[in-house]
């Protein structure tokens, strides 16, 4: 499973092992941190809070069926529904709600996941690619003319994928400042190698 603000970087290879899927671990998904909430979902005679793992849905590789995927999602729709309408736990976990609903759902199905830090990178806070298969460019990057990050700060060189909710970014962006992490000048670069390589982008 992946989102639209994936990009590969690398080739990709099967990172599941068997029935056991793969995912990605966020440091913002912290099941010990916020066991009294998680509780009213995944209940002490379930196991241990250590059996929930610090993932989203995305990125993960997982098969649909063999009672992984298809056993999985409808208890994560449920959970994720559940968490909306309880006011803690809704105003505790905001827009990662659907992410910590997954991890939940996973667990009472006994699923586990191998982490893979290298499955994925996050500009600005990730420097350089690397041997990362997957580039999300889910954060702001903001620099200044000298290639310091400025981040919660618009910055005189700056690119964020919500400015192109409506229509997709312009052709040829210009590459960051000297001193940018590679990172960021590799999104860059492939934002414009997509942009002049796709038919009509002006009109998507």
């Amino acid at each position: 499973m992946g989102e639209p603000d994936h990009i590969f970087v690398n080739p990709l290879p099967n990172l599941a092992h068997g029935n056991q899927p793969a995912g990605y671990p966020f440091f913002y998904i912290e099941p010990a941190k916020n066991e009294e909430i998680i509780r009213k979902f995944y209940p002490s005679e379930k196991g241990p809070i250590t059996n929930i793992d610090p993932i989203g849905n995305s990125p993960a590789i997982i098969k649909k069926i063999e009672s992984l995927l298809k056993e999985i999602a409808p208890t994560w729709l449920n959970i994720s529904l559940r968490m909306k309408y309880d006011p803690e736990a809704d105003k505790a976990f905001g827009w990662v709600q659907e992410m910590y609903a997954y991890a939940i759902a996973s667990a009472l199905h006994a699923v586990s996941y191998i982490l893979r830090k290298d499955f994925m990178l996050q500009p600005p806070w990730d420097l350089e690619v690397g041997e990362k298969f997957i580039l999300n460019y889910t954060y702001g990057c903001d620099y200044s003319k000298k290639g310091e990050l400025t981040y919660g700060k618009v910055g005189d060189w700056h690119f964020n994928k919500r400015e192109y909710l409506i229509s997709p970014p312009p052709k040829k962006l210009p590459l960051p400042p000297p001193g940018v992490p590679g990172s960021v000048v590799r999104l860059v670069q492939m934002v414009n190698e997509a942009s002049a390589n796709t038919p009509g982008w002006d009109t998507l």
